[in-house]
């Protein structure tokens, strides 16, 4: 009888650890991309379809009406990001995945206890995890002066389910009328030049139009999660040109027959099988003809994507990866992501790793048309457990802008040949291989 009674606990026990083991190390499906006929595959950036698919297989809405900025360091981010703070007359809504305290948590907070006094209505969602350094009395100084503030999924034994999906999303909307997404943080690390040594390098957009919304829906879905609360209403979305696509409004964001930029903002979210990110950089990588331009922060991509890139380039694409260098944040990371380039450099793809600092940047530009720019990494983490945000545009004067950062970087990057990647010393090729073995869980 003692054996049946432990045989009864051990089964489910066993059941149990199986199943966590398989949901921690799932990936996503898609290995290739097709139409009707087998030959067929995605349509082409410029092709009239390529939108339309891309919407209808991601739940984007690529929508006329914005005008954008793109920023490359601290130095011109944050002084723009504090001065539209500073101005906010209706609301705020902040989400950060990483803070920590210094100078830039110092700032913020004291710009939103300003306006939180001054009337107006503001909401700090931090991540549990990737913000956890914030102290208790920041918080609260906070609380205190109307700010309302969120815990995103706090790691507790009884929730160890919720814990593994974080939301890696970076939101500032500002009177439901700007937005702002990158891989930025709220960290010192990410002051300065993003040149030189501890002053991270990294791509963050300032937008104005309908994907302001979009942005700010994203937020929702994370504070409900988190609150329990679901915001509505014209605080906190401009409904009339997000429902309307309105090419006129009082701010002049687009107008006197200028559409602006078609754009809108990818709200990726975990689930069990196909993801919305996996499908959005399947799409990008089957419709790119012209160039791809990859720029990531962790770039481990699993071996079906390896072999998505080559057959880009196979079709004549002019596919580039740029990667941190030795100044990357994580040896683990970057170990995994050597191990893909002897493949990738096989079949075409030229790779670059970025010398002064760590680049962490999440960006990609096809063709002349296509662009991204945002939070999503290159990893199976990003494209099965995490909650992503990136702002995508369909429009050729953003993806000339973006191209022209990518090819001011490359003067501050090194290349990776093929041969010098073949005769790494033993120890370092042991380790990019154990490494990459564990490119589930990383």
């Amino acid at each position: 009888m003692a054996i049946v009674g432990w045989i009864a606990l051990l089964i489910p026990a066993a059941i149990f650890l199986l199943l966590g083991f398989r949901y921690m190390v799932r990936g996503t499906p898609v290995r290739r991309i097709r139409a009707a006929s087998r030959s067929a595959e995605a349509p082409q950036i410029d092709d009239r379809h390529f939108p339309p698919t891309m919407e209808l297989l991601t739940r984007l809405d690529l929508l006329p009406g914005h005008r954008a900025e793109i920023f490359t360091c601290g130095d011109d981010t944050y002084p723009r990001l504090w001065e539209d703070l500073r101005g906010a007359q209706r609301s705020i809504t902040v989400q950060m995945y990483y803070a920590n305290p210094g100078e830039v948590t110092d700032t913020i907070q004291r710009i939103l206890i300003d306006r939180a006094r001054a009337g107006v209505k503001v909401l700090f969602l931090r991540d549990a995890f990737g913000a956890g350094a914030l102290p208790k009395e920041y918080l609260e100084a906070m609380t205190d002066a109307g700010v309302e503030v969120g815990n995103f999924r706090p790691i507790e034994w009884y929730a160890l389910e919720k814990a593994y999906a974080r939301s890696h999303i970076r939101v500032v909307t500002v009177d439901a009328r700007v937005g702002y997404t990158g891989g930025f943080g709220l960290d010192d690390k990410w002051l300065g030049d993003g040149r030189t040594d501890g002053h991270w390098r990294d791509t963050t957009v300032r937008f104005e139009g309908p994907a302001v919304s979009e942005l700010q829906a994203t937020f929702a879905a994370g504070w409900a999660d988190a609150t329990g609360q679901l915001i509505t209403g014209e605080t906190f979305f401009a409904l009339d040109r997000f429902v309307r696509g309105d090419d006129a409004d009082d701010d002049g964001v687009a107008g006197d027959g200028d559409e602006g930029i078609r754009a809108g903002v990818l709200h990726a979210a975990p689930t069990i099988g196909s993801t919305v990110a996996e499908r959005f950089l399947a799409l990008t990588i089957g419709g790119a003809c012209e160039r791809l331009w990859i720029t990531n922060a962790y770039f481990v991509p699993d071996l079906d994507f390896v072999a998505l890139l080559i057959h880009a380039e196979e079709r004549g694409t002019d596919v580039r990866v740029l990667v941190p260098g030795s100044h990357g944040d994580s040896r683990t990371v970057r170990y995994a992501s050597q191990e893909t380039y002897g493949p990738l450099l096989r079949g075409g793809v030229r790779i670059f790793e970025y010398q002064p600092t760590m680049h962490h940047a999440k960006t990609l530009v096809a063709d002349s048309l296509f662009a991204g720019i945002g939070t999503m990494n290159f990893d199976n983490r990003s494209m099965s457990f995490n909650d992503e945000s990136m702002f995508v545009a369909y429009d050729r004067d953003l993806n000339a802008r973006l191209a022209k950062v990518f090819e001011e970087d490359l003067a501050y990057a090194r290349e990776i040949t093929l041969e010098e990647w073949e005769h790494r010393p033993l120890l370092e090729r042991m380790a990019t291989r154990c490494c990459y073995a564990l490119r589930r869980v990383l």
